[in-house]
Order: structure tokens, then C-alpha cells, then sequence
């Protein structure tokens, strides 16, 4: 294999080179989106270039073994090039001996929650992904900074802003990576609507809609229960209409307003978090993005901008494949790529090469921060200032 000497050209060249070679390996690639597009598009820096001539990968544990970690992280584990599936954190015997057995793991890479702190004592486990219910993501990465390893924190981050602070701090106070579990931000569609907003393609935004909700079978209870989850559809669905109004747009909003849906079960599935909430965004230019969120009904997955000259949406917008998007001026005809691997590999990229995450446990913070003022603006049916918001974002693709 070609070496890659430190030019561009040189850089291209062993990409496509490595892209070629690669193809037949990626598991299910032709049911995501071509491997190679993917991989050329990448600007991986010197170090992950030299890791993936050499082939080696950062270790990654994931801590809770539920369905995101069964069905999305484990498999696109084995897609990814500069990262592997290392270890577990399960509370349950019968999960770790089939992940085990599935996934080749050796013992002294297998924990439960009690024995999770001993991971400081183990060199094959680079990265830990949380990927438990909300309202355990604060002790779980407070304990890993201090093992000493990096961290992607599934989102939202945390129930609470103190929360959030605390776990920044002792990632910060520990010297090591910490990232949330924003896919979206690596997908194509959304990359272009980033893009197109920001840059205003087809003029200024003046309105954005986003609608992400389903019809909750309490087939995962923890999502309604206040403690674990932090809230209802707004904390689970909703923060992705949130994410995607503010990066196709470009800016944070300046106040909210919210009402809560009706509530169909207000004394048993819905008993402590809302079925459903209606939100409107205000922005300083005086444009506004509506937005719903549910659990008591099916919902377009729709992220929308219109502007004075046309428009742009995905639709469907937030899943895990299947995105579609088009403008006023035709369809984006984009592929459809692993999300989870990509996002997994820039985080491995920043932890090689000691460069910033695009997706911060600040910017964490930031949406904690304003579903919290969203709770408070359905509560008071007051409209809610967010002057006091972390101010970040993610302009990469604005250039």
C-alpha cells in the first residue's frame, strides 16, 4: 500500500487506495450508501492516517446494551475504521455472555456496574460510549473521566444545565475527549441543509418546521419515567428538532414559547412526563421555527426551511437511514451512509490527532439548556428568554 507522504495529492491518493481495498469489508455497506464516497470524503488528519495504514484502532466500550447499543452502535463497530468494539458495561449475565461469544470479547474486557471503575486499569479501552438511560449519563461519565478515558455521552446529555456543567468539568479536569452522541451532524442530508442555511442558498431563512414523535408502546419504560429520562418525547424526540432548526439555521434562538399537548393517559403511561409538546423558536431576525414532538402520536420526521426564494426539507429527516431530501429547486440526491460509524470514527479522528469535537458536551449543555426552557415556557405559557443559553455551534459546513 501506497504511504501517505503529507501533501494533499499524496493524501488523496492513499485514500483512494485504501477506499478500493476497502469495499468488500464494510458489513451491509450497499444497504447504507457506497463505502468509498464515504470514506474519500473524510478528512481524517495525519495521525488517523497513519493508524489506518498500520490498521490499528482505538478500543471503545459501550456501557448499557440496550436497543441503540444492540441494533446501531455494535454493528457499525464492525463497519468503522479507526475505532472497535473492545468491551461492555452490563448489568445483565445472559447480555455478556452473548456479546461475548458474538463479538469475540475477551473476559478482562467485560464489566458490570460495579466492577466499571476497574476499566482505568485496562490500555485496550480507549473510548467509552454512554448509552444508558438519560438520568445515569452524569455518574457514568463522571466515572469514566476519572478512569482516565475519552467519552461520547449519548444525547440528551443530562436532565439538568448543573448536571451537564459538572460532567464538562470533570472531563476537562481529566484531559480527555468528550463528545455527544449527535449523529446527525456526519449525514450528508443534514450536512446540506446545514450548508444551504447557512449560507444562505436560497436566501435568509424565514421559517423552519420540524416534527419528530411516535406512538409510545412502553416497549422501553424507562422513556417515561421522570427520573430516568429526565422528561418525555421532548427530552427523547424533540432535541432533534431542536439540533436541527439551530444548525440549518446557523443561530440560537432568542425565546421560546410551548404548549403541551393533550395528554391521553394522564394517570398511567403519561403519568409523570407530557404525551406531547408544541414549541415555537423566535430568532433575532424575526423568523421562527414551529415545532412538535410526541409520544401519543405518529409524526412527520420532518425538518423544513422556507426562505423568500424557495425552500429545503428532509422528510423523512431523523432516522437512522432512508433520509430524504429535496429543495425548491429538485432533490439532493444524496447518499445515505452509516451514521454511527462516521460519527464514531471523527470522534477516534479528534482523540488521534488532539483536535475538537464539532459536537462538545458544551453544545450538550446548550440543548439541556433549552428544552429546560422550553419545560418552563409550557409551564407558564410565558414566552422564555435564552439570552442565558451556552452559545455554540456548529458552523463546519458554512464555509
Amino acid at each position: 500500500m501506497k504511504s501517505w507522504d503529507g501533501n494533499p495529492a499524496g493524501r488523496r491518493e492513499f485514500m483512494r487506495t485504501f477506499s478500493l481495498g476497502l469495499g468488500a469489508t464494510l458489513v451491509g455497506a450497499s444497504a447504507v450508501g457506497g463505502p468509498l464516497s464515504w470514506l474519500e470524503e473524510i478528512s481524517y488528519g495525519p495521525a488517523s492516517l497513519e493508524a489506518l495504514q498500520s490498521g490499528k484502532q482505538l478500543g471503545v466500550a459501550l456501557v448499557g446494551l440496550g436497543k441503540y447499543s444492540t441494533g446501531q452502535l455494535a454493528p457499525a463497530l464492525q463497519q468503522t475504521k479507526l475505532c472497535k468494539l473492545a468491551g461492555i458495561v452490563t448489568g445483565s449475565p445472559e447480555k455478556a455472555a452473548k456479546w461475548k461469544q458474538q463479538y469475540s470479547l475477551p473476559d478482562q474486557n467485560i464489566y458490570d456496574y460495579k466492577t466499571f471503575d476497574r476499566i482505568v486499569d485496562n490500555p485496550a479501552i480507549d473510548i467509552v460510549y454512554v448509552v444508558l438511560p438519560v438520568g445515569m449519563h452524569a455518574e457514568y461519565v463522571e466515572r469514566a473521566a476519572r478512569a482516565g478515558k475519552h467519552v461520547i455521552c449519548e444525547k440528551p446529555m443530562a436532565p439538568t444545565a448543573e448536571e451537564c456543567r459538572r460532567m464538562i468539568s470533570a472531563m476537562q479536569k481529566a484531559g480527555k475527549k468528550f463528545s455527544i452522541g449527535y449523529r446527525l451532524h456526519f449525514e450528508p442530508h443534514h450536512q446540506e441543509m446545514m450548508r444551504l442555511g447557512q449560507q444562505q442558498t436560497l436566501g435568509p431563512i424565514k421559517r423552519l418546521v420540524a416534527d419528530n414523535g411516535f406512538r409510545f408502546n412502553n416497549d422501553t419504560p424507562w422513556r417515561v419515567d421522570k427520573e430516568l429520562a429526565g422528561g418525555g418525547p421532548l427530552m427523547d424526540m424533540g432535541i432533534y428538532c431542536v439540533q436541527g432548526v439551530i444548525y440549518t439555521k446557523g443561530q440560537l434562538p432568542v425565546s421560546v414559547t410551548a404548549k403541551l399537548a393533550p395528554n391521553p393517559d394522564p394517570k398511567g403511561l403519561f403519568k409523570e412526563v407530557e404525551a406531547g409538546v408544541n414549541w415555537q423558536m423566535q430568532f433575532a431576525d424575526g423568523s421562527v421555527a414551529d415545532c412538535r414532538t410526541s409520544y401519543a402520536e405518529n409524526l412527520n420526521s420532518r425538518l423544513r426551511a422556507e426562505t423568500a426564494k424557495g425552500f429545503m426539507e428532509l422528510q423523512p429527516a431523523f432516522g437512522y437511514g432512508g433520509l430524504q431530501g429535496r429543495t425548491s429547486q429538485g432533490p439532493m440526491n444524496l447518499e445515505n451512509v452509516p451514521q454511527q460509524a462516521r460519527q464514531m470514527d471523527d470522534f477516534a479522528d479528534c482523540v488521534l490527532n488532539n483536535k475538537p469535537t464539532r459536537v462538545p458536551g458544551e453544545m450538550g449543555l446548550r440543548d439541556v439548556q433549552l428544552l429546560q426552557a422550553i419545560y418552563r415556557a409550557a409551564a407558564t405559557g410565558q414566552k422564555v428568554s435564552t439570552k442565558d443559553v451556552v452559545a455554540v455551534l456548529d458552523k463546519t459546513n458554512s464555509k
